[in-house]
């Protein structure tokens, strides 16, 4: 038998602290802490303080952790809308690439809404609406901050699409009001708690498949099947088979990656309007 390696991972992250639960937080990736016991995790600071985690919380389907560490009264960053970041923004990424703490880079919004990424090899990341940008983010930089000109973040940076494993101009950040989302809910419940329809969406919604429903282009979000839970708002709204969701509260969805996201964004409880393609009318 081998003896067991010991891997040492490097990430970055951000200080945040919440609205409604006391204490200094750091925000990063989950796949930056994968694996390792709490006492086995090195925090090191700004100014080269090296602290341990008081508690840790894991969210795999967005790859966000959460750490909370001994609150020395340090300045936090704020929260940016993501929403409100377009295409060609200027951005700035901050972290440790190789390990070069604090190294910033600069670049622009390049795309967004990227949602068909394979991050792991389980394919455990389903809470996927990536920022793209052209900002350097190489190894090392996982879980730190992207921000816009006037230094609020925008974004988590989490991965890169690359064939050398380096920098090639195209990186990936998950926006910020879904971060903000993932960390009010984990701080306050210890969970992070996710609305639901209650149906099963088509994943691999064709054109060919829109055509026989009498759309002209697959659009939106095509219903495979209803789960028949009594009380499921999907049931209670008589949705069906073949529907197509094609917005929601007001936003038209894109694909059925797009409406998971704007599902699991929702208050649990919240009413929505939702506008179905059916029997070829909305």
């Amino acid at each position: 038998a081998e003896a067991e390696r010991k891997v040492e991972e490097t990430g970055s992250g951000v200080l945040m602290r919440s609205k409604s639960i006391r204490g200094l937080f750091v925000i990063t990736n989950n796949h930056v802490i994968r694996g390792a016991e709490n006492d086995a995790i090195d925090v090191i600071l700004a100014d080269g303080t090296k602290v341990h985690p008081q508690k840790v919380y894991r969210d795999t389907e967005s790859d966000i952790a959460i750490i909370q560490i001994p609150d020395g009264g340090q300045p936090t960053a704020r929260w940016g809308d993501s929403n409100s970041v377009n295409i060609g923004h200027f951005v700035l990424a901050v972290g440790s690439p190789f390990g070069l703490s604090q190294s910033v880079t600069m670049g622009i919004v390049s795309a967004k809404g990227r949602r068909d990424l394979s991050l792991s090899s389980d394919q455990s990341v389903t809470n996927q609406d990536f920022i793209q940008t052209d900002a350097a983010i190489n190894p090392g930089n996982s879980g730190g901050p992207l921000s816009d000109m006037f230094g609020s973040v925008v974004g988590i940076n989490t991965a890169i699409a690359s064939n050398s494993g380096g920098n090639e101009g195209i990186g990936f950040s998950i926006p910020s009001n879904l971060v903000r989302h993932v960390f009010d809910q984990m701080v306050e419940h210890g969970k992070v708690r996710r609305a639901y329809l209650g149906v099963e969406l088509d994943n691999n919604f064709t054109d060919a498949t829109a055509q026989r429903l009498g759309l002209s282009r697959s659009v939106g979000a095509r219903i495979v099947r209803v789960y028949s839970h009594k009380s499921s708002p999907a049931v209670m709204a008589g949705l069906r088979p073949d529907d197509v969701i094609v917005s929601f509260n007001g936003v038209k969805v894109i694909d059925e990656n797009h409406l998971i996201n704007l599902v699991s964004l929702s208050d649990i409880g919240s009413s929505v309007r939702m506008e179905i393609y059916r029997q070829r009318q909305t």
